[in-house]
């Protein structure tokens, strides 16, 4: 039965090019005043004007669904590490008695104090802990999650995290895109050898995760103590050989080389960027890669320098924003509060942070062509907002305003079910 959403106050629409959007088209929100929107089938029928959308064949028999409030795409979260097994709060502890990421790492702390609780979790309680988690994000507006591995760092596993995804999925509306991360960090038992234990995620992990279809995309973590920029390029060429398509973590904590590197490989996405220049800028646009933005996690980590999105912008690299949720270094599943950090602190306009939050992370997923926007044909995937004027997402930080998630025509959070 096709359902009509009526009353809608501001419909953002993001009517537009089938492709990322960059420069000034990530300000073009497609704004609708006094709108309705008619679903059927998890598709969109029509989306605009109350008036014209009531004329619709289907419209007199649908289910009538009164919203009064702010209606845009869900958000599409295109960066989470969402299945871990306990939260961080060494580390929490640490970094408020004034540690760096750098010396909390030197402690036994970061990603691999993640690995042994995540090593001896079994499948079924990773699988619920994250379909449980997975509800908070529903709950506050995003539709589409990537969902990393990262934390087990061995074939078993990193597997099983993709596994747990996999089984997730079907038991939330919530949908889950898996990325192996198993370049994550190099495991104690490599003893540091960041060569060695790449050789063997290549040779073990990436070919068993390609052949099972557990993850869609793969990638690397590039950064001093981590991974390389010579190595981020082969191993993502050959994830891309193997039909995994490359992402890439770059540039998060000093300019490193990552983003060339992962821009060389045909990364669809490289993220964090915090400490680009103008040769990574280049290579992203000329690459046609997303800069995916994480700024929720450097207000946690309490940083100075966060990602110029304005030169990015102004560059013509379509930008994405992201939540980067993750138990060390961002603790945080709710997209508003990335939207607020990108106004205030990565000088976005509102219109230009929730294009990133929609249809670019819609496209940061390879998943632009299906979801991201409002218009007749694409996957019925909303929020409706209490407010009325779309510019107050941004404004208000601290709370939730999703009254009502949809995803695939279904009211999945809210009124309604």
């Amino acid at each position: 039965m096709a359902i009509l959403f009526t009353g809608i106050k501001q419909l953002l629409t993001f009517a537009g090019d089938a492709a990322p959007r960059a420069g000034a088209a990530m300000r073009e929100t497609g704004l609708v005043k006094n709108a309705a929107v008619l679903v059927e089938n998890g598709l969109i029928e029509a989306a605009g004007p109350r008036a014209a959308v009531l004329r619709h064949r289907l419209a007199k028999k649908a289910r009538v669904v009164e919203v009064n409030g702010v209606c845009l795409p869900g958000f599409a979260d295109s960066h989470t590490h969402a299945v871990f097994a306990e939260p961080r709060l060494k580390d929490f502890s640490m970094r408020t008695a004034g540690a760096s990421y750098q010396d909390i790492k030197a402690a036994g702390g970061g990603i691999i104090s993640s690995v042994g609780a995540v090593r001896a979790q079994p499948l079924k309680a990773m699988t619920a802990q994250l379909a449980a988690r997975a509800a908070r994000f529903l709950e506050c507006g995003t539709t589409t999650a990537e969902v990393k591995s990262g934390y087990g760092l061995s074939l078993d596993s990193e597997l099983k995290m993709l596994r747990a995804v996999r089984e997730a999925a079907k038991l939330t509306p919530l949908e889950l895109l898996p990325t192996l991360l198993a370049a994550h960090s190099v495991p104690p038992e490599f003893g540091g050898d960041a060569q060695k234990y790449l050789d063997y995620v290549t040779a073990e992990i990436l070919p068993k995760a390609a052949a099972e279809k557990l993850a869609v995309f793969a990638d690397i973590f590039c950064e001093k103590g981590y991974f390389t920029p010579e190595q981020t390029t082969a191993y993502l060429k050959e994830a891309a050989r193997l039909g995994l398509r490359p992402k890439v973590h770059s540039e998060q904590l000093s300019n490193y080389g990552g983003t060339r590197a992962g821009a060389a490989a045909g990364a669809v996405s490289a993220d964090h960027a915090d400490h680009v220049y103008a040769e990574d800028i280049a290579a992203m646009r000329d690459a046609g890669t997303i800069a995916t933005l994480l700024p929720a996690s450097n207000f946690y980590l309490g940083l100075a320098k966060y990602p110029p999105a304005r030169e990015l912008i102004s560059e013509g690299v379509p930008v994405a924003l992201a939540t980067d949720f993750n138990p060390g270094t961002c603790p945080c599943w709710n997209m508003q509060f990335v939207l607020a950090a990108a106004c205030t602190h990565c000088a976005m306009t509102p219109e230009e942070a929730l294009c990133a939050a929609t249809v670019n992370g819609a496209w940061a997923l390879d998943l632009g062509d299906r979801l991201g926007a409002v218009t007749p044909g694409m996957q019925a995937d909303l929020a409706f907002f209490d407010a009325g004027d779309y510019r107050e997402l941004c404004y208000y930080f601290g709370a939730n305003q999703c009254v009502m998630t949809v995803k695939k025509g279904k009211i999945v959070h809210g009124k309604g079910r």
